[in-house]
């Protein structure tokens, strides 16, 4: 996590960070039930890959009820059709059948991992159960950002759904123990959760 903070400063250094100069001016937008990142782009006039970039989503599929979203307006709205999935419907009858074949070929691997991340995700959640609504907000905002919600995500020494260093899980990378590890530790340093998001979207890490 400390490392992610060097690695930004040498970033901006080569102007590989003007996302975040866009994201200054953005709006913030509280996901709800229901809600899509193509149903939000169409709200607020963007796109689905302005949003994926302004917060560095690992995958546009991935969002959470409660999770703060950065979005902005300048996106044309030719540029918004272009990212929406209601444009493949008004695709040739054999272009759509290619898609369909596409898609029935997807690896079983990955529609595997899918379900790995949606179960890891509700693991994430029950584990936030005794947090106030904004700290549980706060901490899949968070978790979204290190990992997508992957508890098995490798990051070189940092492993899990919070992208702690395997020196804090001591060999221990079960879920429940990710869980407990990280929440002392954002108990610790921060004090809370809300706090450590407002350290993550200053610094880019936490």
């Amino acid at each position: 996590m400390r490392i992610k903070k060097f690695l930004l400063t040498i970033a901006a250094a080569f102007g590989l960070i003007t996302v975040s100069a866009v994201a200054a001016n953005a709006d913030t937008v509280t996901v709800k039930s229901g809600d899509t990142l193509s149903k939000i782009a169409t709200e607020y006039n963007t796109t689905v890959s302005s949003i994926q970039q302004l917060n560095h989503l690992a995958d546009v599929n991935l969002i959470y009820v409660g999770e703060q979203l950065q979005v902005n307006g300048n996106e044309t709205q030719s540029n918004q059709a272009n990212n929406q999935p209601q444009a493949a419907v008004q695709q040739p009858a054999a272009s759509n059948n290619q898609t369909k074949q596409t898609q029935n070929t997807q690896p079983a691997a990955q529609s595997a991992q899918t379900t790995q991340a949606t179960a890891n995700n509700n693991a994430s959640l029950s584990s936030s159960s005794n947090l106030s609504s904004s700290d549980a907000a706060a901490k899949a905002w968070i978790v979204a950002r290190e990992s997508g919600g992957n508890y098995n995500a490798r990051n070189g020494q940092y492993v899990g759904a919070y992208q702690l260093s395997a020196s804090y899980l001591g060999g221990d990378y079960s879920p429940a123990h990710q869980d407990e590890v990280a929440n002392q530790y954002v108990t610790s340093r921060y004090g809370s959760w809300v706090n450590a998001q407002k350290h993550w979207q200053e610094c880019g890490w936490y």
